[in-house]
């Protein structure tokens, strides 16, 4: 997750398969396997043991994959009880009907445009050429709702979830309402996008942002953790989604080549994570510090980050690893990458 400026953040202001129908909603989660807190795992060859249950933690495209999709990320297959994720892709003139269940669902276009259509409205979404193209906008399905996804010139749409308690109503989210912001400085500086941030954009539990990191930065820098309910912590568990493309001439840009590495771990040590991440690569944060994203050069860098937690409140409230907690103000004598903020978005 990317977060604020300070090392505690509050934010109180800001499938069950019949054709091509998808439950998100997989259903009851299995006694035993909800990870909260003071569960102890212990992780053997980068997968958490959760009850005697082995859950990968870095799912390589198309490891996570079921009948339909090759990025599937439900809370029953994380080992947790929240979060989840489903990237669909649809051929020109392809639709996809999904039934929500306990899910409340965004559907955030990552390439092209898309119609979504439920309980008797229609949302047009123009979506864009691809994820380094600039903001999209975005559509809101609420728990227990049928809805249509169809797209006339085929794209790729990410489904980012959250188990949620209360039904609200289907919503539109505009492109120009999303909060852009350029965060950090020098080689740590990378391009954010809250379209559903707390502050920004209602829901239940879900909250998910985007995330832009040029050619040779870092973010998710320093690193944080959200495992502990405090008034200075939340538990929040955590998908990263990554999509990554070189920075050749526009000619010879390729999207999907490249790759990143990733950092996780814990202050115990039964958690510890460094991967290299490609195209459509996922890795799931149960719990413990995690961060740096470090792309490498001549490769830019977006993740999606969706998160959700048990709290009463949405909260992105966090806590910096202490050791690396003088970075934040390493930034307050470096300036900004005059890269960013990309063309077309608006920093604020």
């Amino acid at each position: 997750m990317e977060l604020g400026g300070s090392s505690q953040l509050t934010s109180t202001d800001l499938t069950e398969y019949a054709g091509s129908r998808t439950n998100v909603s997989a259903g009851e989660r299995p006694a035993g396997m909800a990870l909260g807190h003071g569960t102890r795992e212990r992780i053997i060859e980068s997968a958490v043991i959760v009850a005697g249950v082995s859950h990968p933690l870095h799912l390589s495209h198309g490891e996570s994959v079921d009948k339909l999709d090759s990025v599937v990320v439900t809370p029953e297959s994380a080992g947790w009880t929240y979060a989840g994720l489903r990237v669909i892709e649809l051929r020109p003139g392809g639709s996809r009907s999904i039934f929500t269940g306990g899910d409340e669902v965004i559907v955030l276009p990552l390439t092209g445009s898309c119609t979504v259509e439920c309980v008797d409205v229609r949302f047009e979404l123009a979506g864009r050429g691809d994820v380094f193209g600039g903001v999209t906008d975005f559509a809101y399905v609420p728990i227990e709702t049928d809805a249509l996804i169809a797209s006339a010139e085929g794209g790729r749409f990410a489904l980012p979830c959250a188990r949620a308690t209360h039904r609200l109503s289907p919503a539109y989210g505009s492109a120009k309402d999303v909060p852009v912001e350029v965060r950090g400085t020098g080689q740590a500086t990378r391009q954010l996008h809250n379209f559903c941030h707390p502050a920004a954009f209602p829901a239940d539990k879900l909250i998910a942002v985007e995330c832009i990191t040029p050619s040779g930065n870092w973010s998710s820098w320093p690193p944080h953790k959200h495992d502990t309910a405090g008034l200075d912590e939340a538990i929040l568990e955590e998908i990263y989604y990554f999509e990554v493309a070189t920075t050749a001439p526009a000619t010879l840009r390729k999207l999907g080549e490249g790759f990143a590495m990733h950092r996780l771990y814990s202050s115990d040590g039964e958690i510890d994570l460094c991967e290299q991440v490609r195209q459509g690569d996922v890795v799931l944060i149960p719990r413990g510090y995690h961060g740096p994203s470090v792309t490498a050069p001549g490769c830019d860098l977006y993740h999606l980050n969706v998160l959700a937690g048990p709290a009463a409140v949405r909260t992105m409230t966090f806590c910096d690893d202490p050791q690396y907690h003088w970075v934040r103000q390493s930034w307050e004598v470096q300036r900004p990458d005059p890269r960013l903020p990309l063309p077309g978005a608006t920093a604020g």
